[in-house]
C-alpha cells in the first residue's frame, strides 16, 4: 500500500484547510493552498471536487469565497480520506475489506503471503483510522510554535482597519 501524489496532496490540503481554521479563518482559496503546499493547481481542483462530493468540504463562490471543512476535523479520520481519494488500504485484493477479490491461492485461509498481508493491512488501516484531521493540525501547530515559527494562514488585520495619528 502506498498513499499515492493525490492522497498525500489531499491530505496536505485537508490539513491547511483545518490549520486554518484554527487559525480563525474559515475559508481559504485554491490559489493560498497551491501557494502554501505547492501542489499544481489543477490536480487540487480534482481533488476538491471529490472532497466536496464526499461531503469532506463545500464551497462558497464570490470575492470573498472559499473552501471550507463540513464535517469538524474530529470527524475524519487518516483513514477515511486516503480510502476516498487511493482507494483501499489492502496491499493485496484478498485482504482488502472494501474491495476483496479471490486471489489464485489453492488454500487462502491458511496461506502464509494472505495472513501476512492482513496484518500489514489492519495495521495501516488501525493507524490511519487512529487519526483525525484535528489530532494532525494539534501535533503540526504544536511543533511549529515550539520551534518559534508562525501558524500558516492566521488572519491578518484588514487594510485600513487600522487608525495612527501623526503629529507634524
Amino acid at each position: 500500500m502506498k498513499v499515492t501524489k493525490r492522497g498525500e496532496y489531499a491530505l496536505r490540503a485537508l490539513i491547511a484547510l483545518a490549520m486554518a481554521r484554527e487559525a480563525g479563518r474559515d475559508l481559504l482559496t485554491l490559489k493560498e493552498i497551491v501557494t502554501r503546499e505547492s501542489i499544481p493547481l489543477p490536480f487540487l481542483e480534482q481533488i476538491f471536487l471529490q472532497l466536496r462530493e464526499a461531503g469532506i468540504v463545500d464551497g462558497k463562490r464570490g470575492k470573498h469565497g472559499g473552501y471550507f471543512l463540513v464535517k469538524p476535523p474530529t470527524n475524519i479520520s487518516m483513514g477515511e480520506v486516503v480510502r476516498l481519494v487511493d482507494g483501499p488500504l489492502a496491499p493485496i485484493a484478498c485482504v482488502s475489506h472494501s474491495a476483496y477479490v479471490k486471489c489464485s491461492c489453492p488454500d487462502e485461509e491458511h496461506c502464509g503471503l494472505r495472513l501476512l498481508m492482513l496484518d500489514v493491512r489492519n495495521a495501516i488501516a488501525d493507524i490511519l483510522d487512529r487519526y483525525s484531521l484535528a489530532q494532525v493540525v494539534e501535533v503540526t501547530l504544536d511543533k511549529l510554535l515550539e520551534d518559534g515559527l508562525p501558524v500558516p494562514f492566521a488572519a491578518l488585520p484588514q487594510v485600513g482597519s487600522l487608525s495612527v495619528d501623526f503629529e507634524i
